[in-house]
């Protein structure tokens, strides 16, 4: 007994000391509360609390919640308002992100013997902005009165959304007493859902029986909070009966709201993992992204303190850890209850007998107990990412048309055997998870990375950092087109990836670098004539095929210098679709958005909008002005004015002083002669007017000749200055050019430089 009293003292100092400790963190925690608002702004107005993205003030809201206080009136309390439109708020709640708003009903008689009818609008008057819609969750569209049809119509295109009717054969039979008024169930009164929840509505009332009706009979509707309309539906029945006229200008009507972000406007409100690549939670560290917001509409979403915290998630540590030992209703425990960050454990009470034993036992259980809960968050959190991951990559495989491609994919043999669509597991091991030592290149648009396939298969693959709408179509475009095209001169497409926000590009690795590299570039062994002549060829080629003779006729749109790219054979393959577009056969152009690069940019696309195929031959002709001068497309000149390739090389041509702005390998190597009927095609496929440029089957041909020298060279000049008819298949000379080409260069760098991709 006396080792027993000597011990006790020492074990019970010990359990105050932890029972003191706790005190003390509890006290700290409830010092640093959760804040509501920013620093420095309101955080109520009233009895109501004004929680951030919503505030008062200067700074203290985000675009499109903005409110006022209302302190107009100083015997009554202030109310709450929204700055736009003076609509009152009744409530603001983060975790179900609903605002509960006063509104009005929408009521009609008739003063006269006509018809009821009215076409008006729901009065809530919201900002249109998306931030703000009516809860199809919590909300009811009611009506009120005799043989009445209410119409719910979305103001932008007039369909219905919700139809109600109230029927009765006079109004004197509406129910005049509690136990009649006890549903509204059709019967003087009808309820219905509120099928599509948008900013606002327009309202239809109209009289069912299309008759001259009594004067003074009366029709209302409204949309209401569905619980509040549960518990008032009988004394707002009778209260119709008795003045409808008084009760609908009387009644403040509780409307529920639904509110979120929108991901792309508000990024700073979110945190993008990039070691799951997507995005995880608010800026608060214990938050969570909610999906579940109205509607499943796209690219919106609200955020919510993880379970075991509680306060503002749109705040820098605004969730806080909540003490659960404090509200024993919600969590029990009949023993010990010790509060830890997100949880709480629960100590079953011991007897005092085996006080010594209890602690080391406590002690060692509450040391395993720690140890096993954390092993258990970080199992089931990890479980929970791996869920939303998956779940997250499902959604981005629709919205990039994965089911459209797998049905094209499949319909196809040979587009099957050529292309395949990769999942985001297989190019995360192709690549060592996105290494930074994988980079090949890249620039504003996107990534590309080195990856090994399981196959052993080198290839590059393009990732996009831009989440932009365009983007996506320009890499779903891409996939299209490549996917239809075999030719030696395109690069291929192995496949792609969907299950990422952009997708995912996977083509054959290609290792020499692009063909402006090597002619702009710090190469100390520039191209060779012979070479030069050859990627002219391969390129002229390929566009040629993408013209005429792929399954699909394709203007590229884009096509230049940094877009051909080089194998270690110098075999030249032209690659970046994204641009491009497929017309059918019989068409010889189409109108669209003016895309392309400066320097290379059709003058004629440009002012009329219409792309064809002659486009691409300017661009083509670009190259050639490249090949021959290594001069890059827009270079500073004498002056220190940004100039055009195409309009200096131009006016050398015509001033016959191509030795002037040869490159001086190519004089020494062939001599200036060799290169002049390369140089008058290039003239032709610069002239302004699309129908005097060659097509690109003749510019294939052209070089053929030249590069087997199987025809005299006065006769090959003579080739490219004959007219450009398709009944002699040649295209018009210098002489009919000099009449017609009048070219600023100003002109050329200003259109072109307008429009960069």
């Amino acid at each position: 007994m006396k080792q027993l009293s000597s011990s006790c003292p020492a074990k019970i100092g010990t359990m105050v000391v932890v029972v003191v400790g706790a005190l003390l963190f509890h006290l700290v925690v409830t010092a640093l509360a959760a804040p509501v608002a920013l620093p420095g702004c309101p955080e109520t107005c009233g009895n109501v609390t004004v929680p951030y993205p919503f505030g008062i003030g200067h700074g203290c809201f985000r675009d499109g919640f903005e409110l006022a206080c209302d302190e107009t009136h100083p015997a009554a309390p202030p109310k709450l308002r929204f700055a736009r439109n003076g609509v009152e708020v009744i409530d603001i709640s983060l975790p179900s992100g609903t605002v509960r708003v006063a509104t009005r009903m929408l009521g009609t008689d008739s003063s006269s013997s006509l018809p009821r009818q009215l076409n008006g609008s729901w009065p809530a008057g919201l900002p249109a902005n998306g931030s703000l819609a009516v809860s199809t969750r919590h909300n009811r569209f009611v009506a009120m009165g005799c043989n009445l049809l209410a119409n719910l119509v979305a103001n932008d295109d007039d369909d219905y959304i919700s139809v109600c009717a109230a029927l009765c054969v006079v109004r004197s039979a509406l129910p005049r007493d509690a136990a009649a008024a006890s549903s509204c169930s059709g019967f003087g009164c009808c309820q219905t859902p509120v099928a599509r929840g948008l900013p606002s509505y327009g309202v239809h009332l109209n009289d069912l029986t299309q008759r001259s009706v009594t004067v003074g009979s009366y029709g209302a509707a409204f949309i209401a909070d569905g619980e509040w309309f549960a518990g008032e539906q009988r004394s707002l029945q009778l209260g119709f009966v008795a003045d409808p006229r008084k009760l609908a200008d009387s009644t403040a009507v509780p409307t529920v709201l639904e509110w979120s972000l929108d991901m792309d406007r508000d990024q700073d409100m979110f945190w993008y993992d990039t070691r799951v690549s997507q995005w995880t939670r608010c800026v608060s560290v214990h938050s969570a992204i909610d999906d579940a917001v109205d509607g499943n509409l796209y690219g919106r979403a609200r955020c919510n303190c993880s379970k075991g915290y509680e306060g503002n998630p749109y705040l820098a540590n605004g969730c806080q850890d909540i003490d659960e030992c404090q509200q024993p209703d919600v969590y029990p425990c009949h023993g010990t209850c010790i509060n830890m960050p997100g949880t709480y454990r629960c100590l079953a009470k011991k007897s005092v007998k085996s006080l010594p034993g209890l602690i080391t036992i406590i002690a060692v259980s509450a040391g395993f107990g720690l140890l096993f809960s954390l092993l258990g968050v970080a199992k089931i959190t990890n479980k929970i990412k791996q869920r939303r991951a998956k779940k997250l990559r499902r959604k981005f495989f629709k919205k990039n048309h994965g089911l459209l491609l797998q049905q094209l994919i499949s319909s196809n043999k040979d587009i099957a055997e050529r292309m395949k669509i990769f999942s985001l597991e297989e190019l995360d091991q192709a690549t060592n998870k996105f290494d930074q030592n994988r980079i090949l290149g890249g620039g504003g648009h996107g990534t590309v990375y080195k990856g090994i396939l399981s196959d052993q298969r080198v290839v590059a693959i393009k990732k996009s950092k831009i989440v932009v709408q365009r983007e996506i179509d320009d890499f779903i475009n891409e996939v299209v087109i490549l996917s239809q095209t075999n030719h030696r001169n395109v690069v291929k497409l192995y496949g792609c990836c969907l299950e990422t926000e952009v997708p995912l590009l996977v083509y054959e690795f290609i290792s020499n670098g692009t063909l402006s590299f090597h002619l702009h570039g710090q190469n100390e062994n520039p191209l060779k004539w012979k070479d030069r002549l050859r990627i002219a060829l391969e390129t002229a080629r390929a566009i040629a095929y993408l013209h005429s003779a792929a399954s699909i006729s394709v203007l590229h749109r884009d096509i230049k210098s940094t877009n051909i790219l080089l194998t270690d054979t110098m075999t030249a393959k032209v690659s970046d679709f994204g641009a491009s577009r497929s017309i059918s056969i019989d068409e010889t152009g189409i109108l669209t958005i003016i895309q392309g690069t400066y320097g290379y940019l059709d003058p004629e696309y440009y002012y009329s909008s219409r792309l064809t195929e002659k486009s691409d031959i300017y661009s083509f002709g670009v190259i050639l002005a490249e090949l021959l001068t290594r001069v890059t497309p827009v270079f500073s000149s004498e002056t220190s004015e940004r100039t055009s390739l195409a309009s200096y090389f131009v006016s050398f041509i015509r001033d016959n002083r191509l030795s002037d702005i040869l490159d001086s390998q190519i004089v020494n190597e062939v001599g200036a002669e060799d290169a002049k009927v390369v140089a008058k095609l290039a003239e032709a496929c610069l002239r302004l007017k699309g129908e005097e440029r060659p097509t690109m089957r003749q510019v294939e041909t052209t070089l053929e000749d030249v590069q087997r020298s199987k025809v005299q060279l006065n006769h090959q000049i003579a080739r490219v200055s004959n007219s450009n008819t398709l009944k002699n298949q040649t295209y018009e000379g210098s002489k009919c050019y000099e009449g017609t080409r009048q070219y600023s260069l100003e002109k050329e760098f200003i259109q072109s430089s307008e429009f960069p991709r």
